[in-house]
């Protein structure tokens, strides 16, 4: 077993982590995340309160079964792009679904990637840069890149201010000539008014939000809003009950969001 000790907005990645291995263990799981699963079992931390918070669970699963399908869909048409992860913390997607060919670039803070490094292989093709996503070095340091490129920002942005989500896509227009962002948001209602206990237990605070990509767009014009796909349509995949409640406006509009932005 190896401790682990990490605090904050970092320590996040530890309960989103046991979320999709107690959930890929589960009965008939629609994915399985086989390194969630190795990693939790070697880790020496105390996942009490992750296994006690259903809804925070519940959207970390509806999340990655939208994100393994979207990711999934730019890397069939794009065989041989490159898909930037920031904010990976212990994110284990690109382990389901490389391709052999596809470049992936996992980019967190120093203390997250050490953690990382100690459990997740990296090879040529899969690299990490320890950086702030606010640091424009991040960008520099990726070098050259071919083909097409996708950028996920998945459970970040909701522990950021404004002026930090402009720089991240400001960051992200300046380096890409064309891009497509996907960026989960958080409605500034569920910002103010909700809290998951495994998430505060970590003292990371809910701090920003978004109603709509049309909002990021508008911080940063060159990206153009393409769509939102809510997580209500991940959770109809786990929940058959959503695929009634969640043609109730106030659930769509109040539950978060996959924000697509595209610079072309």
């Amino acid at each position: 077993m190896e401790k682990v000790s990490v605090c904050g907005v970092s320590e996040t990645m530890l309960q989103t982590l046991y979320a999709r291995a107690a959930y890929s263990q589960g009965k008939a799981p629609l994915f399985v995340d086989a390194k969630a699963v190795e990693i939790v079992s070697e880790m020496d931390y105390d996942f009490t309160l992750a296994k006690k918070d259903a809804a925070m669970s519940s959207g970390v699963i509806a999340r990655t079964i939208l994100l393994d399908g979207m990711v999934g869909a730019f890397i069939r048409d794009n065989p041989s792009g490159t898909v930037i992860n920031i904010a990976c913390g212990m994110d284990t997607r690109v382990y389901r679904l490389d391709n052999g060919t596809i470049r992936w670039i996992n980019i967190d803070l120093p203390e997250a990637i050490a953690v990382r490094r100690r459990f997740l292989p990296e090879e040529r093709r899969i690299s990490a840069i320890a950086c702030s996503a606010m640091d424009a070095r991040w960008a520099r340091e990726i070098g050259q890149v071919s083909g097409e490129v996708l950028v996920v920002v998945e459970g970040l942005a909701m522990y950021l201010s404004e002026a930090d989500v402009k720089a991240i896509l400001s960051i992200i227009s300046g380096r890409f000539a064309r891009v497509k962002v996907i960026m989960e948001i958080m409605n500034p209602f569920i910002v103010g008014h909700v809290r998951e206990k495994s998430i505060e237990a970590t003292r990371a605070k809910f701090t920003w939000g978004a109603a709509s990509g049309r909002e990021l767009a508008r911080l940063v014009p060159e990206l153009a809003w393409v769509e939102d796909v809510s997580l209500v349509e991940g959770m109809k995949e786990l929940y058959p009950v959503y695929r009634v409640i969640g043609k109730i406006p106030m659930i769509r509009n109040l539950s978060n969001k996959l924000a697509v932005l595209q610079k072309a």
